[in-house]
């Protein structure tokens, strides 16, 4: 087979996207030894990706993501190609393109949270911007040979929202990296970002879904008991305009011992995992959640919401709280904060938990997408 991939979000500036294609890609690598691949990138990340191996191939389509150009030109450069497939790993698949192809959908976030605080667009655009999000998300499933989710709990949702066919859909997990980053200098970390211990820690973009409005005025009534008033709280998030509005309600409403780090490489970020007393994860809504099985990897406890599939890729490997709940939030802070007992289990739960989870296994599955498609 001739297998095209759409990478144009492959390594880190396509956020968890972009972990996700870059994965997989090296993951196939290893294990497939017979199909050719043609990978499309753009310039910001063309030279990111070194290919292994005389089968895969890159090219380059500088076309942005959810534009006109993306719809007119992206369809001329795939068909240069003569594709037996294409696997487009996000549902922006140009509505012209009618070769066979598989698509990723990850979670329905646009679906479930289509509200005017989650953007910083006027309404006008806004709503035409919705409508054209699920217009080209509903043809993508509808026109899909397959369609590849990484939760079954998207995969409930995909069909609750687009009567997809169970058969249609295949769930492939998600993974941490085999090759996991250690810590090597936490004390420079620590000075570089003004670190306090001990401390909690969030990783990821603060969109209002991840519900971290909730989270800090959760640590401001937790560190009201006295065990727990030299807590902190640490966010790594880069800097935008959520992550903007978060720092003013953490101003305005005097919520101390909170640290905003900024964009941090992964060797930062491992130091800040390996030494953070817990991982919080408040989200209302995930289609998979990968933030929290990286700090098991990383032998840290989590606490997290008790919603979406969170319950699903965490299993007992976490202590969950209702993230609607203030008063539940500050309930699974103090715990994870006073029991070590807690801790301990949490932390063995963890190790054996991020276990099950593979990335060769995940291409695995997808390679049999792949075939099927074309069955």
């Amino acid at each position: 087979m001739k297998i095209g991939i759409d990478a144009r979000f492959y390594g880190p500036f396509g956020k968890g996207l972009g972990r996700y294609t870059e994965r997989l890609i090296h993951s196939l690598e290893r294990i497939d030894t017979k199909n050719e691949y043609y990978i499309f990138l753009r310039k910001e990340n063309f030279d990111a990706y070194i290919p292994q191996g005389s089968r895969f191939k890159k090219i380059l389509a500088d076309f942005q993501w959810y534009t006109l150009e993306e719809q007119r030109e992206m369809p001329r450069v795939l068909n240069e190609h003569a594709l037996d497939l294409v696997h487009f790993p996000h549902f922006n698949v140009p509505l012209m393109y009618r070769k066979p192809f598989v698509v990723t959908i990850h979670d329905l976030i646009i679906m479930r949270f289509p509200t005017k605080k989650a953007t910083t667009l006027g309404p006008l655009k806004y709503k035409f911007k919705q409508w054209g999000y699920k217009t080209v998300i509903r043809s993508a499933v509808k026109r899909s040979k397959k369609v590849i989710t990484v939760s079954n709990y998207s995969r409930s949702e995909l069909a609750k929202y687009f009567h997809v066919p169970k058969e249609k859909v295949v769930v492939t997990y998600e993974a941490i990296d085999e090759n996991d980053i250690h810590c090597r200098d936490f004390a420079s970390v620590k000075e570089k970002f003004s670190i306090n211990e001990p401390y909690l820690l969030y990783v990821g973009n603060v969109y209002p879904h991840k519900n971290i409005e909730r989270l800090v005025r959760a640590f401001k009534r937790a560190r009201e008991n006295p065990e727990l008033k030299n807590i902190h709280l640490t966010i790594v998030c880069k800097e935008d305009y959520f992550l903007s509005e978060i720092k003013k309600i953490v101003k305005n409403e005097c919520i101390d011992n909170v640290n905003f780090t900024g964009y941090i490489s992964d060797d930062e970020l491992a130091c800040m995992y390996s030494n953070s007393l817990a991982y919080v994860f408040p989200s209302l809504y995930e289609g998979f959640g990968l933030p929290p099985l990286e700090a098991m990897g990383h032998g840290i406890p989590v606490i997290a919401s008790n919603t979406t599939c969170i319950p699903e890729i965490l299993g007992d490997a976490a202590a969950y709280f209702d993230p609607m709940s203030v008063d539940d939030i500050v309930g699974a802070i103090t715990k994870i904060a006073v029991q070590s007992e807690l801790r301990e289990s949490l932390i063995e739960k963890g190790k054996n938990r991020v276990k099950e989870f593979s990335w060769n296994t995940c291409a695995k599955q997808t390679l049999a997408v792949y075939k099927q498609a074309l069955e």
